[in-house]
């Protein structure tokens, strides 16, 4: 897990019901919660660049052994939120990798607290492979039902979040949950 994810340069999100040809996503209710970890600003337009951020910032998250320095975790999953968005998938926004705890943790110095808003969400499950590859292939699914009103509604753009469980262990044979927040 911790050595796929490193290389992973862009996104991820899924959870996805085939109907016929056509992948629909599960819509869930999904109650706030809060995560802490490390943040970085970027871009998809800085992500398609040699510039990318997101890619040094899991390399960042692992070789410092941030997920050891969170205090109260829930559970060992891995979150990726993204949040602050400046305006839709074209304007920056912050990505924070970390892990959930209680409402009301303490944040470690060096170290951010974001909420997840409670809200509907549309879930895209990505496909199962090398991580880099599907997270980035399920955020190309999950832009391309965007322009199609295919998410079960219009993105809130506040928060959307990747979840990494055990199904993210093995770097080369990983799946990854998207959650796609909506108005």
């Amino acid at each position: 897990m911790l050595a796929g994810i490193v290389s992973l340069i862009s996104f991820s999100l899924t959870a996805v019901l085939f109907v016929g040809e056509a992948a629909v996503p599960k819509l869930v209710h999904q109650s706030g919660f809060s995560v802490i970890g490390i943040s970085v600003r970027t871009s998809n337009a800085k992500e398609a660049t040699g510039d990318g951020l997101i890619g040094k910032q899991w390399q960042k998250f692992f070789q410092e052994g941030v997920l050891q320095q969170i205090p109260n975790k829930v559970d060992s999953n891995i979150f990726a939120v993204y949040s602050d968005y400046a305006s839709d998938k074209n304007g920056e926004y912050s990505l924070t990798l970390g892990a959930r705890v209680p409402d009301g943790s303490a944040v470690p110095a060096g170290l951010v607290l974001k909420t997840v808003h409670a809200g509907s969400y549309a879930v895209v499950t990505s496909d199962q492979g090398p991580v880099a590859k599907v997270v980035v292939a399920a955020w190309q699914r999950v832009w391309e039902m965007e322009d199609k009103h295919a998410l079960g509604g219009a993105r809130a753009y506040q928060t959307d979040y990747e979840f990494y469980d055990q199904r993210a262990a093995s770097p080369q044979d990983s799946q990854v949950d998207l959650y796609i927040g909506l108005k």
